[in-house]
């Protein structure tokens, strides 16, 4: 096992992904963060925070569950565990910024988007990753990133966050 992000570069990444996004979008005005379960739901609500931090104003937060967006979830269970999403928030004519802990094909990211599409027609749907260890499968990449890290298809990439894991550290395996 190799450490490839310790608790202050995770930290430095979230921080730079924050001021990137702002950059980006020229403010927060009409910008929604969504996280996707499982680790992205805590890096998420660590994005918000900093945003709101550095702009002193509230942002809309939200979360995502894509079980039921998979296109392998007959080969992962046939008892899916479906966690929420915030189906309350309002996504028409705002820019989305989906946020996961890594990006590996691409699959996880497309299936956010259908399911953000399904809440309503926003204006922009923007992609943020902590890791982007490439191999893609689908032609998505993330618009802001953590850390590029080339990895073979048979390592790993472990990111444990504080809210789930009790430490934050990023493991290549």
């Amino acid at each position: 096992m190799k450490t490839l992000m310790d608790e202050k570069a995770i930290s430095r990444a979230v921080t730079r992904i924050s001021h990137e996004i702002i950059e980006k979008n020229k403010g927060i005005e009409n910008l929604v963060i969504m996280g996707v379960k499982t680790r992205g739901i805590p890096l998420a609500k660590r994005i918000a925070a900093k945003i709101e931090a550095i702009e002193d104003a509230p942002i809309t937060l939200g979360t995502v569950d894509i079980t039921f967006y998979r296109d392998d979830l007959k080969k992962k269970s046939d008892l899916p565990i479906v966690g929420d999403t915030s189906l309350d928030i309002d996504v028409a004519d705002k820019t989305v910024v989906i946020v996961d802990d890594v990006v590996f094909t691409g699959r996880t990211c497309r299936a956010a988007i259908d399911v953000i599409l399904d809440m309503g027609r926003p204006t922009k749907i923007q992609f943020a990753a902590l890791i982007d260890r490439g191999h893609r499968e689908l032609p998505l990449r993330p618009d802001f990133v953590g850390k590029n890290v080339p990895t073979s298809a048979s390592e790993v990439v472990h990111v444990k966050m504080v809210e789930t894991d009790g430490e934050d550290r990023v493991i290549l395996q």
